[in-house]
């Protein structure tokens, strides 16, 4: 997979890719992440990229022509599966959308800033918008990176057991049950005596009743009318 993630702040998205998992999977060659400078496709004095927005109002606006070129280019060298735009108002992100995005060969993501970007890209490039909360940050390139982590980790052979991922919160629709590690006892708090006794399908068991009760109490929202 290749992700192509168009900013004016690239600065600000170096150090996720430069650590853990990330790192490795960019080092093992199981993806390939690559940050665009939307400066560098300015032909303005100073390397602006921003204007006032028309019809006034307070907040700039990213120009149309920087990131035009910046995705045109990159687009004479492959063919993307999605280009996203990562904005308050796009599709709020989830599991499952993580799950269609690690299927995909080339992704290219533009972080917002300002008050957003020139509506005229949106409406003739990109081809999917997302959201990862209902807030405001000041740009795009935190979310880009919360949507990167969140596909990278999916990509089979990224985490070192191919099952921890089919196991995280919200792949079968529930959130994960609790878990625990060595010591069995610390300070008289026990682990669950069924998690040591080594009957597996009992455990698994306890681990779906677990999972169903964790979700009932905090996101009841998640759960159909009738399972609650």
């Amino acid at each position: 997979m290749r992700i192509d993630i168009l900013t004016v702040l690239p600065e600000l998205l170096k150090s996720p890719f430069e650590a853990s998992i990330l790192k490795r999977a960019i080092d093992a060659g199981q993806v390939e992440v690559h940050l665009h400078n939307l400066r560098d496709y300015s032909d303005k004095p100073h390397k602006q990229v921003d204007d006032y927005q028309f019809g006034g109002g307070a907040g700039m606006v990213l120009m149309i022509e920087p990131i035009e070129k910046c995705i045109l280019q990159l687009q004479s060298e492959r063919s993307y599966d999605q280009v996203i735009y990562m904005t308050p108002d796009g599709e709020r992100f989830n599991q499952q959308l993580a799950n269609r995005l690690s299927m995909c060969e080339n992704i290219l993501l533009l972080c917002g800033h300002y008050k957003g970007v020139d509506q005229r890209i949106r409406d003739h490039y990109i081809t999917h918008e997302i959201s990862i909360g209902d807030y405001v940050l000041s740009g795009g390139e935190l979310p880009a990176a919360v949507v990167s982590d969140a596909i990278i980790r999916l990509i089979p052979g990224v985490l070192n057991n191919e099952t921890s991922a089919l196991t995280d919160s919200f792949q079968d629709g529930l959130l994960a049950p609790p878990v625990y590690t060595r010591p069995a006892a610390y300070k008289g708090w026990k682990v669950p005596e069924i998690l040591i006794s080594g009957n597996l399908p009992e455990i698994e068991k306890w681990r779906d009743e677990q999972a169903y009760q964790h979700t009932k109490e905090r996101r009841p929202d998640l759960l159909r009318e009738e399972e609650i």
